[in-house]
């Protein structure tokens, strides 16, 4: 019998953790995995817009999937043993400070705050940084109540980062200027 994509346990505003502990659709936990999920979908997005090019569309493939790895950690009840899940590792955080550093050889030193846009790709780029923040802040609330990896928010700090210089890379590749925040005197 083939799996239904609806249950109906959640209709009373519960859902189950990896492990089937069940927990409110309100809780910390399913708000930071949420939000990991959503990224991943802008994630995906990003990955399709002009302007991606093969070598950053594998970059982005990956980042996907090490960003449904640390969702599965995130969706896990404390005590759960069902299954070894993949980890977040300083591995991932290094390869994407390798990327960074490599992109961030070609640009120009940053002289004020820019603004986000310019581009669909750009713009792309900067919706999955803010909203990789967001994850953040959800993932280290969390951790208030529960002891998180510090890989896990090293990962997801410098994903935020990966962004913001993948969207100047972006424009430098598209010959388009940056647009400098101008403060108003």
């Amino acid at each position: 019998m083939p799996l239904k994509i609806y249950t109906k346990t959640g209709d009373k505003g519960k859902t189950s953790l990896l492990g089937g502990e069940k927990v409110d659709k309100s809780d910390l936990q399913i708000e930071a995995y949420g939000n990991i999920d959503e990224l991943n979908s802008f994630v995906g997005l990003l990955q399709n817009q002009s302007g991606i090019n093969s070598s950053k569309k594998t970059q982005l493939i990956w980042i996907q999937e090490n960003l449904f790895s640390l969702g599965s950690i995130l969706a896990c009840s404390t005590d759960f043993k069902g299954m070894k899940l993949p980890e977040i590792t300083i591995t991932q955080t290094k390869q994407l400070e390798t990327w960074i550093d490599k992109y961030e050889e070609d640009l120009a030193e940053l002289t004020s705050f820019i603004l986000p846009g310019g581009h669909p790709s750009v713009s792309a780029c900067h919706i999955c940084r803010t909203v990789c923040r967001r994850a953040e802040r959800s993932i280290v609330k969390w951790s208030a109540h529960k002891e998180i990896d510090e890989n896990i928010t090293s990962f997801i700090n410098r994903l935020s980062d990966y962004f913001f210089i993948l969207a100047r890379t972006i424009s430098k590749d598209l010959n388009l200027e940056e647009t400098p925040w101008i403060v108003d005197k």
